[in-house]
């Protein structure tokens, strides 16, 4: 078992992690993570040549 003092935080609210909701310190913590990303707010960065290759295979085009 990790030792106490080295214990991660939770990312939202910055208190002790629980095993039962880990990483997270509450089912309410991991509620608030998941409505991030359902609404947008946590997004993947895209390069110009990823968006152009999905325009290409878009319409019907292949790279191959």
């Amino acid at each position: 078992m990790p030792d106490p003092q080295r214990r991660k935080a939770c990312p939202i609210c910055g208190k002790p992690v629980t095993q039962e909701f880990r990483p997270f310190c509450s089912r309410r913590c991991a509620d608030v993570d998941l409505n991030r990303w359902l609404s947008g707010v946590y997004a993947v960065p895209v390069t110009e040549d990823e968006e152009e290759d999905e325009r290409r295979d878009e319409s019907g085009n292949s790279a191959h």
